[in-house]
Order: structure tokens, then C-alpha cells, then sequence
């Protein structure tokens, strides 16, 4: 056994680096019922948004490549 207690250490550092990141585990205490309504609620506002830019011909992209 060469490396000594190396593993040992160097798990220690990598318990001690994550937490004082703050990455111990998900920020948010959603239940998965909650984060779907969430991320339906934001899907459905990205359509509507999308949708009003299509009606106001607002699509620069097909726009701005017919000029010439």
C-alpha cells in the first residue's frame, strides 16, 4: 500500500469542499408534483410568448436573411 492514506485525505477535502459550496443537495424543497406545475406554468408562458411574436411578425431571423 503505497498511497498511504491518501484516499482518506483526499475524501475528506472533497466533503469539506462540497460543503462549503452549498451543493450538500437541491436548493428547492418542491415535491415532484410541485416542480411539474412550476415547470408547466413556465413551458406554457414560453409558448404564449412565442406565439405573440409569430402573430406580431415579430421573427427577425427570416427577416434579416431575405435582405440582401
Amino acid at each position: 500500500m503505497t498511497r498511504g492514506n491518501q484516499r482518506e485525505r483526499d475524501r475528506e477535502r472533497a466533503q469539506a469542499r462540497g460543503t462549503k459550496s452549498g451543493k450538500t443537495g437541491p436548493k428547492e424543497d418542491l415535491t415532484p408534483e410541485q416542480r411539474r406545475e412550476r415547470d408547466a406554468k413556465a413551458l406554457q408562458e414560453k409558448q404564449a410568448k412565442k406565439a405573440a411574436q409569430a402573430a406580431g411578425g415579430g421573427d427577425s431571423k427570416k427577416s434579416s436573411s431575405t435582405k440582401k
